[in-house]
Order: C-alpha cells, then sequence, then structure tokens
C-alpha cells in the first residue's frame, strides 16, 4: 500500500483557484449532481475553505486545504494534508464513530473530501466556552476521546507509517507555535528550539495536532471533532497541552469573573488520564504537557496564530510574565501551572 504522499504532488491542484471554478471541478467529479445546487462558502477556518453543499435534497460539506493560511505571518503549507484528515477522520471512525463526521465517497487525492454536515442541534464548543458555558462534562468526554484515540493508536506500527507526517506537522504548529514564538523571545529561544527537536523526534501515538474547542462541535447526544489536518504520529503531550492551553485562556478571557474553566481543566487532565494510562506512560507525560502548555500560551500571544479574543495589552503581558518565569523554572507539574494561573486570576483587576 503505498504512503499518501507517495501519490501524485497536488500543490498545483487548480482546485485551489476562485471558488467558482473550484463547484466546476465539484460537478465533474460527481460531489455536485444538480445543476442548481447552492454552494454557500463557511467561513471561520484559517487553513481550509469550507462549503455548505445542498444538493438536491442532500445537505453535505465539502472542505479543501489552502495553500497559504489566512493570518497576519507568512505561513505557507503543503495541501496534500487534505489526505491525512480523511485518513484521521476513517481511522478513529473505526473505534469511536459518533465521534467523526461520517465521509462522503468521492476522489481521495485532490485536495478536498465530502463530509457530514452538522446540523443546528451541534454548537461550537469554543462559542459555549466563549459565552461562559463551562460544563465539566464536556472536558471529561472530551478527555475520554482524546485518551482513547492515542490508547488505541499506541504501538500501531500500521498507523506510524500511515501518518509520518513531521514536516507536515512542522509547518502547522513546530514552526508556527515553536520555532517562531522562541525567535521572538530570545531569552527563550533555546528552551523553544530545544522541544522543537525534541517535539519532532518522538513518536508515540496518533496526535490530532489541532484539538482545540473550536474544532470539536457538541450536541445533547454527541462530541463531534474536526479539522484533524494535523494529523501526525508523535507525542501524546501534543493533544492534551494544546486542549488545556484553550481552557486557561478562556479562563484569562472571562477574568475576573469566574466560570469554572479551572474546575474543566482540571476534569479534562484526570479524565485523560483515567482513559490512557494502561497505554500512554503517565509520569513521563506530565512534565512533556507542563512544558508545551506554558509554550502554547505564549505562543497564543506572540506566535504566528494569536488567539483573536484576548486583545487587552495587560492580559497579554500578563501572560508573558507568567510563561516566561514557568520556562525558565523548568516547570514540570500541571497542577503547579493551572492552581497559580487560576489562583492569580481570581484577584484580576482590569483598567478602569
Amino acid at each position: 500500500v503505498p504512503h499518501p504522499m507517495e501519490s501524485a504532488d497536488i500543490n498545483d491542484n487548480p482546485i485551489n483557484d476562485d471558488w467558482e471554478d473550484f463547484v466546476v471541478v465539484l460537478q465533474r467529479d460527481g460531489v455536485i449532481h444538480h445543476a442548481d445546487a447552492i454552494v454557500t462558502p463557511l467561513t471561520d477556518g484559517v487553513s481550509s475553505e469550507i462549503y455548505r453543499i445542498d444538493d438536491g435534497t442532500d445537505c453535505f460539506v465539502v472542505k479543501r486545504a489552502l495553500p497559504r493560511l489566512k493570518v497576519r505571518d507568512e505561513w505557507k503549507a503543503d495541501i496534500g494534508r487534505n489526505r491525512f484528515e480523511q485518513l484521521y477522520i476513517e481511522y478513529v471512525a473505526r473505534f469511536l464513530p459518533q465521534a467523526m463526521p461520517s465521509l462522503r465517497p468521492g476522489p481521495k487525492d485532490r485536495g478536498y473530501f465530502a463530509m457530514e454536515f452538522l446540523s443546528a442541534e451541534f454548537t461550537s464548543w469554543k462559542n459555549l466556552l466563549l459565552t461562559g458555558q463551562a460544563r465539566v462534562e464536556d472536558a471529561s468526554t472530551a478527555a475520554s476521546i482524546v485518551g482513547m484515540i492515542h490508547a488505541r493508536s499506541a504501538g500501531d506500527r500500521v498507523a506510524e507509517r500511515l501518518f509520518d507526517t513531521t514536516a507536515n506537522f512542522t509547518q502547522l504548529r513546530i514552526d508556527p507555535y515553536l520555532l517562531t514564538t522562541g525567535d521572538r523571545h530570545p531569552e527563550l529561544r533555546t528552551a523553544f528550539h530545544t522541544e522543537a527537536q525534541r517535539l519532532a523526534s518522538t513518536r508515540q501515538c496518533l496526535v490530532h495536532g489541532d484539538f482545540s474547542p473550536k474544532n470539536i462541535m457538541v450536541s445533547r447526544e454527541r462530541m463531534v471533532l474536526l479539522d484533524c489536518e494535523v494529523a501526525w504520529y508523535g507525542d501524546a503531550a501534543f493533544d492534551v497541552a494544546f486542549l488545556l492551553n484553550h481552557l486557561l485562556l478562556k479562563g484569562l478571557y472571562h477574568a475576573p469573573e469566574q466560570r469554572g474553566l479551572d474546575k474543566m481543566a482540571l476534569a479534562f487532565w484526570e479524565g485523560y488520564v483515567e482513559t490512557a494510562r494502561e497505554a500512554i506512560d503517565i509520569e513521563a507525560l506530565e512534565p512533556r504537557v507542563a512544558r508545551l502548555l506554558l509554550m502554547l500560551l505564549l505562543a497564543r500571544i506572540d506566535g504566528k496564530s494569536p488567539v483573536e479574543y484576548l486583545q487587552q495589552p495587560e492580559k497579554k503581558d500578563w501572560v508573558r510574565a507568567f510563561t516566561r518565569t514557568g520556562i525558565l523554572a523548568g516547570c514540570s507539574s500541571l497542577t503547579d501551572i493551572i492552581h497559580p494561573w487560576f489562583s492569580e486570576l481570581q484577584g484580576w483587576e482590569p483598567l478602569q
């Protein structure tokens, strides 16, 4: 079985032209069947374009990767990652079908794929958190999902070969988050670059790579993961730190109001440990999660992909001071990060 990246290079595929031309491609490929199909571009993504397709009585979504991400800094990435997203969905759906959007039949190497449209009953977990709906059970469910993915894929040599995507992961995560941030903080540069090298060389389990509330949809019955184009066989610590990072930043967003993000962060970690500990060495994992968490917190302020909801200069400076202290001290305990973070936020005094 050839590796997905051994197929023809698709970076110059014409589907990356104007979206109306893309509709013609979808019709030609047999994805759209009706001439009067309605194609609605959806927004909110920086790395891909997403379209809702109303094709007769059928409704679904088409996603295609962008060769240049929609951020302020120059950030290019191989659109072959689109194929790895499909492979991740297929892999995880074998044992967690409800946690994945169902894929629709279609071409495999055209830089796009079609999948289930998640209806109005689903809400973005990010939006719930930003509006203060911090439900501990959501954190526990997310922990169970990612913990099971890590546990089921740990030691899977087929998955290791299938998701041998370190080059892609470097373009989308190591360079924009770790290397860029380290270069912008000279006193931390060595720590960031050392961590980047360590991370790139770790092979443990299947990593989502963008395990963020914005990529998790919630309904009464399901929690569904989206945007797995950064899929990589690497370090479990990355997914855990990536999600904790967002929970801590949402806590800062709401400060000085307390919305229970501290309880969510602890519940997520505890739930992950409970689910993954039979396959993942938690004692070895936690120091890696702690180090990455501090670095990712700073990266979402000063890296190539800063969070859009933290605009107050004093909050950004607070993150810089908090993370610098922890990184230079070599903090290796999650409780030594989570408890001080939320404790200090309780006394946060916004500018008048």
